[in-house]
């Protein structure tokens, strides 16, 4: 892996680097992923972020740690094993997105608890905290939608989500985020994020799957008016 440029990123957008690395054959099968503070200072970040990273890499079963050795590309990691969730443009995972989410909710009204609304309650509040600033609450989205995949109770479901997450990381998706995710919108979707929570809190299923469909239509028309530009 040579020499590149360091430029700043979210935790997604690193992992989606060094998995492109690793499945055109930059980072080998076996290789040794470079020490944190070498990715960090290649790219940027902190030692967090790049740590964040290699943990969704892990996930997807492309890199494996030893302990006390350092973390290894997997010795099946390749272009092969990318899903289809990944090689989808925006549009088409948006479509894809109102097949699942709105029942995502419908589960979440009988199967969160406490600790649920709690974790959502301090994404809502962050991604509030940061509208004026797209890349912080990108990342912050990305966990509310995991977070409530995972109040489901509903393993399938939290892959689902986390595949979705990981095509943020994707040029394409992070070129759309910068020409769509401005103060205004960004205001919309967290009213959205709270009336999706509160109708969840309420147990009113169609009411929450609802607000999920009108939270994914408001998202897909930024997105068609992107893609024409």
């Amino acid at each position: 892996m040579g020499n590149k440029p360091s430029s700043r990123g979210s935790a997604t957008e690193i992992a989606a680097r060094l998995r492109t690395e690793i499945e055109l054959g930059e980072i080998r099968p076996n290789d040794r992923l470079p020490a944190e503070r070498e990715l960090a200072g290649r790219f940027g970040i902190s030692r967090g972020t790049v740590r964040k990273a290699i943990e969704q890499l892990a996930s997807e079963g492309m890199v494996y740690t030893r302990k006390g050795s350092g973390t290894f590309v997997s010795p099946v990691a390749s272009a092969d094993i990318r899903s289809s969730f990944q090689l989808a443009r925006p549009l088409e995972l948006m479509d894809a997105r109102f097949a699942f989410e709105p029942h995502i909710c419908r589960l979440a009204v009988l199967n969160a608890v406490g600790t649920d609304f709690d974790k959502l309650d301090e994404l809502l509040t962050g991604m509030e905290q940061h509208a004026e600033n797209a890349e912080e609450f990108a990342e912050l989205d990305a966990l509310f939608h995991i977070k409530l995949a995972e109040s489901t109770r509903n393993s399938l479901l939290v892959w689902i989500a986390e595949q979705v997450t990981l095509v943020r990381g994707q040029h394409q998706w992070t070129r759309m985020r910068d020409l769509t995710l401005e103060p205004k919108i960004i205001s919309v979707y967290n009213a959205q994020h709270r009336g999706i929570v509160d109708a969840i809190k309420l147990r009113e299923p169609e009411v929450a799957a609802n607000a999920m469909k009108d939270h994914l239509e408001t998202a897909r028309l930024s997105l068609t008016r992107a893609s024409a530009t």
